[in-house]
């Protein structure tokens, strides 16, 4: 038979070793769920860019429209401007001819004969 002498550090170096290897499978498990979260945080922040350039693109639309609507509503108020300086001119006007500035409420006696006021 042979004489076998057991190796005094077998057993560290072994409990070491498994030590290693099980430390090293959670490193590499950690590193995977660090890749997976990181995968899942990208779709997510891509998902958000295609959110926002969504929503940029449609307040860009809308801010167009509220451009054009504005411009619009600049081009009646013009218009309107303009007919209200025509209506109070025709107003004045008909004020004048109608409202003499010597008419007052009392009425006039008349001045000639002729002049009779009417009995209708």
């Amino acid at each position: 038979m042979l004489n076998w002498r057991r190796d005094p550090g077998y057993e560290q170096r072994m409990l070491n070793y498994e030590q290693r290897r099980i430390q090293h499978e959670q490193q590499r498990f950690l590193h995977e769920q660090r890749e997976i979260l990181h995968e899942q945080r990208m779709k997510q922040l891509r998902s958000d860019i295609e959110q926002i350039e969504k929503d940029t693109e449609q307040i860009k639309n809308e801010a167009e429209q509220i451009r054009k609507e504005t411009e619009l509503l600049r081009q009646e108020n013009a218009r309107l401007r303009i007919l209200n300086a025509r209506t109070k001119a025709l107003i004045s006007c008909v004020d004048q001819h109608c409202f003499p500035p010597e008419s007052s409420s009392i009425p006039q006696p008349p001045t000639g004969p002729d002049c009779e006021p009417s009995s209708i």
